[in-house]
């Protein structure tokens, strides 16, 4: 499981691009959610890495307290100013890891495209530790992937991580492919391993259409994409944003979000 690799402050340096272009996720994710545990205005969320708030004003909506934690400043700061006149929500600083939250009380804990960045054995452990009987988590998270039907767009592009993004990282190219039941199957079994129960999972997709500049700013709030110094970055953005205009202008991406359920007995 990937967790902290160094790269986590780079999204605070996009606090803007992060709110504008990071996706929220699709109503019937929520509605599953709320159909495994029920959410009213007597009941305590967590919310970790909130962001700029992508998963949180369903939660508000709800009428429960929401407690969110977000080690970057200037997302704090923007997230205050969006929910900070909501009844109950509250936003504490720093990391999940070092946060002192209280155990036992929460009926909710949910993570959106952010708990990968936390230590497995760190991270179940205490999410376990913070929820009530009965209470539940949900981590869920949006992968993207380009349009299968546009292959040469989608050459060209990987031809332009082969050249700038993969040496830089020292990796060696992998191809993407789209994210797959077994994946979340396996990633929802992970909590077994902690106690864990009742655990579940599902798949939604949806297709994204970016303009060329769009697609450009998207891929400017991505943590590895922002770590690679200008020399590196900006050639490499450039011959994207160039390789979406050869093609027509627009790039469409089909996102699969997995989302994983698991009950605290």
């Amino acid at each position: 499981m990937q967790h902290d690799n160094g790269l986590g402050w780079t999204f605070d340096t996009a606090a803007e691009n992060y709110d504008r272009y990071r996706p929220g996720y699709p109503e019937e994710l929520y509605k599953t959610v709320f159909g495994y545990i029920p959410v009213d205005e007597r009941s305590r969320a967590l919310e970790i890495g909130i962001g700029t708030g992508q998963a949180t004003a369903p939660m508000l909506r709800r009428g429960c307290a929401v407690t969110a934690v977000e080690c970057g400043e200037n997302l704090v700061q923007k997230c205050r100013e969006k929910f900070g006149g909501c009844n109950g929500f509250e936003i504490i600083s720093g990391r999940f890891e070092d946060a002192g939250l209280p155990e036992g009380v929460y009926d909710l804990v949910y993570s959106a495209t952010a708990f990968h960045w936390i230590p497995e054995d760190v991270g179940y452990p205490k999410v376990y530790s913070l929820l009530r009987s009965g209470g539940a988590f949900a981590r869920f998270a949006v992968r993207p992937c380009i349009a299968e039907d546009n292959a040469p767009l989608a050459e060209s592009i990987e031809s332009l991580y082969a050249r700038y993004y993969y040496p830089f990282h020292k990796r060696e190219p992998l191809k993407p492919e789209p994210f797959t039941e077994q994946q979340a199957a396996e990633l929802a079994a992970v909590a077994g391993r902690y106690g864990f129960t009742d655990i579940r999972h599902e798949l939604f997709r949806r297709v994204r259409t970016f303009t060329a500049g769009e697609y450009r700013a998207l891929l400017c709030t991505y943590s590895d994409h922002i770590a690679m110094p200008d020399s590196v970055r900006l050639p490499f953005l450039d011959g994207i944003e160039e390789a979406v205009w050869q093609s027509g202008g627009m790039i469409s991406i089909h996102d699969t979000i997995d989302l994983e359920l698991a009950r605290k007995p």
